[in-house]
This record gives C-alpha cells, sequence and structure tokens, in this order.
C-alpha cells in the first residue's frame, strides 16, 4: 500500500494528512515491525495489512465523533498503540493516557512515542482493574477507547470507571458487535452507562464489518465497581 492510497481513504472521510503527518504513520509503521521481532506486538506485518487493520481501523472513531476540542482521552489495554496514537497522529491536541498491563509494550510505545515527538501522551504499566480506583484515573476522563481487548461485559467495566459524568466509552468491535452490544446492556446500567447509536462501516479494501460502540456516562460508578483484578473476565456482569 502507498502513502497516497492510505491518505486517499482519509480525505474520503473528510481527514486531510499534512507530510509530517503521513511520515509519522511512516515511522510507526517501521518501529512496530523492528519491536515486533522480539516483542508479540501484532500478528500483522504486512505493509498493506498495518496500514489498513490497524492505522486506518484506530482512525474511524474520528469519522464519526468529535475529537476537536481540548479533551482527556484514556486508552485502556492499547498494546502497540492502537487506536489512540494513530488518533493522537491526527488530532496532536488530545491529552493521552495509555494504560497496559504489559511492561514490554510499555517500553515500545515509549520508545515510539520519543521518535514520533507525541507530546502530552503518558503510557501507564498496570491493570485497569486497579488504575481505576485512584483518584488520580476515576472519573476524570472525557473519553475512554479500547480496541481488541475484550468482550463488551467485561471492556465495560475495565473501562466506564475512568469516564466522567457526560463523557463517553468508545469500544471498536469487528463483526459481532452489535451481538457484544446486547449482551453487555446490564453492565452497561451497573456501571453508570447509557448506550448510543452504534457506528457501523466497512474497511475500505478487506470489506470487513466494523462498529463502533458508543456510551455515555450518565451516572457515577458505584464503589464496588471495578472489581479485584482478574474478577471482572472470570465474572463478567451478565
Amino acid at each position: 500500500m502507498t502513502r497516497d492510497v492510505f491518505s486517499k481513504w482519509l480525505q474520503d472521510e473528510g481527514m486531510y494528512l499534512t507530510d509530517e503527518q503521513l511520515n509519522q504513520f511512516d515511522a510507526y509503521y517501521h518501529k512496530l515491525i523492528e519491536w515486533n521481532q522480539k516483542v508479540n506486538l501484532t500478528s500483522l506485518t504486512e505493509k498493506a495489512d498495518v496500514y489498513e487493520k490497524h492505522f486506518y481501523d484506530s482512525l474511524t472513531p474520528a469519522f464519526y465523533y468529535d475529537f476537536q476540542h481540548d479533551q482527556k482521552l484514556v486508552d485502556i489495554g492499547a498494546g502497540a498503540g492502537f487506536p489512540s496514537l494513530p488518533l493522537k497522529i491526527i488530532h496532536p491536541h488530545l491529552h493521552i493516557v495509555i494504560i497496559d498491563s504489559l511492561k514490554k509494550r510499555i517500553s515500545f510505545l515509549e520508545e515510539l512515542i520519543d521518535e514520533l515527538q507525541l507530546q502530552q501522551v503518558q503510557v501507564l504499566h498496570g491493570r485497569a482493574e486497579d488504575k481505576a480506583r485512584e483518584a488520580l484515573h476515576r472519573e476524570q476522563y472525557d473519553t475512554a477507547i479500547s480496541r481488541a481487548v475484550a468482550k463488551m461485559p467485561v471492556l465495560t467495566e475495565l473501562c466506564l470507571p475512568f469516564v466522567k459524568q457526560g463523557g463517553r466509552f468508545l469500544a471498536l468491535k469487528g463483526a459481532e458487535g452489535l451481538t457484544e452490544k446486547e449482551q453487555a446492556g446490564k453492565a452497561c446500567r451497573a456501571l453508570g452507562g447509557r448506550w448510543k447509536e452504534a457506528a457501523a462501516f466497512t474497511l475500505p479494501n478487506e470489506e470487513s464489518s466494523r462498529y463502533i460502540l458508543e456510551m455515555e456516562k450518565v451516572d457515577a460508578v458505584a464503589e464496588k465497581y471495578p472489581r479485584k483484578a482478574g474478577t471482572p473476565s472470570k465474572k463478567p456482569i451478565l
């Protein structure tokens, strides 16, 4: 895939990249492949796959939701930086905190952020269940976002405690997105959320189905949530 194809896809969505931003994505790709030889960051290594299924896919929330204003965004389980770092490249004004439980991924992200010269990005090593109980992070973010981390009943408990009332939680999902939305109805209510309409689309080349599920945070999270590390995945709210 050429830069021109990637750029054209984004132009079709009203998003125009500068040469500097295109260079950042190119550097991102090369750093990802370099580190992937020693740390399992992605099973996708072909340039076309990374650009479509990682970079483009990570940017799709910006096609449907406003990221223009100055806001704090937390990315839960970002792994190789998806989706928050592609969003940061496009919207450099965002204040981003990335939380991930694997120290090797944290090391990769720190080196990547330095190479891309991204400002106002903080990377934290830890479990979401633990960080969400810290006053510095609990209900402090305008937006929580997550991609390819867990099923929605689990993900809701991991993410919604970070969101302030009036904020939102965005989950990037594949073809089973609407099924997962139905499964997470009880978790949504228990964590103080309210479902908004999902965005549905297909990737431009592969044409596989994608959904962005949105919850609005309407009530404070009960003190008992999130439960201790590991419990949400073992005993999801169903």
